[in-house]
């Protein structure tokens, strides 16, 4: 009887110790249907822009501030408790019920986008010689009333509207208003790389407004000379093409730009702090926001 005794409680203390396994595997590990946003980091841009023959400006300050992104767990709900500037969104929230890869895609077009307008204001600014050139127009998102809702996918690259090639969004829009309503449409488009083909028809998207129910955005190549490449690494989105296009004109010209001007007023700090504050961009500029009140209390 106790030789049983005790391989019952070893059993116990066996199965106390899978379920503990289990838990924290669970805790720790366990992807929720949920995202994170966390405060990101201010990037120096420098060594991300390169130009042929032109060395870089090595005192330059443009930053690029950018907000993390990652799969909730159980023990992210814990986190919160004690982070403030964690939050918690439902992935759809976020991804406007696109899948991962697809909204990895999107956010890649939006960098992608704002580089090559970046180029090329600063190149013009600068009087360098630049082109540009369109190429088509990506899929951004897809409305839920849209006939291509379960066809096209985000970032998918439409080269081509019943036949006609136009260049740019502005010009598909207006061909679009152009057919009358209901009117049936085939679209020629690239999804990573390969070409496929698909039809469907003008419908009613909203109330009183006929149309495909696509958001676009241009596919557009940028060339200068010198040459120039940004490379920003993870990060992706519509954000950074201001600073991207000031730290390729002060490369260009050779300038420091970026301290010319200073804050030097301990209220117009604070005033900036509440500003970012009341607008809801404390994730993004969370480092930014800390070094200015570094600033502000070192001149207090």
């Amino acid at each position: 009887m106790k030789k049983i005794s005790k391989q019952l409680q070893h059993y116990r203390i066996l199965i106390l110790l899978l379920a503990a396994l289990s838990f924290l595997l669970w805790f720790f590990f366990w992807p929720l249907n949920t995202v994170v946003e966390a405060p990101g980091e201010a990037v120096n841009l420098q060594p991300m822009v390169k130009i042929s023959g032109q060395p870089p400006l090595k005192k330059n300050q443009f930053m690029i501030t950018a907000v993390s992104l990652s799969q909730a767990r159980p023990v992210t709900y814990v986190q919160s408790w004690f982070n403030p500037h964690l939050t918690i969104e439902n992935a759809n929230n976020i991804t406007g019920g696109q899948s991962g890869s697809q909204f990895n895609d999107v956010q890649n077009v939006y960098m992608e986008s704002a580089i090559n307008n970046a180029i090329y204001v600063a190149y013009q600014h600068a009087n360098r010689p630049v082109q540009r050139s369109f190429h088509g127009v990506y899929v951004l998102n897809l409305l839920p009333n849209s006939d291509f809702r379960d066809k096209l996918e985000p970032a998918d690259l439409i080269e081509s509207i019943n036949g006609k090639q136009l260049k740019q969004s502005t010009d598909y829009v207006k061909y679009i208003r152009s057919l009358p309503e209901n009117a049936k449409l085939k679209i020629d488009f690239k999804r990573k790389g390969k070409p496929h083909t698909t039809t469907g028809f003008k419908r009613e998207i909203a109330k009183g407004f006929n149309g495909i129910g696509i958001t676009m955005t241009d596919d557009v190549s940028v060339k200068s000379n010198p040459a120039a490449s940004i490379k920003p690494g993870e990060i992706g989105g519509p954000s950074g093409g201001l600073m991207f296009a000031l730290q390729i004109y002060s490369q260009l010209e050779q300038k420091n730009i970026s301290t010319t001007k200073k804050l030097q007023e301990r209220e117009r700090l604070l005033l900036m702090v509440k500003l970012v504050k009341l607008v809801g961009l404390t994730k993004k500029l969370l480092q930014p926001m800390i070094a200015v009140q570094k600033f502000s209390s070192a001149r207090t």
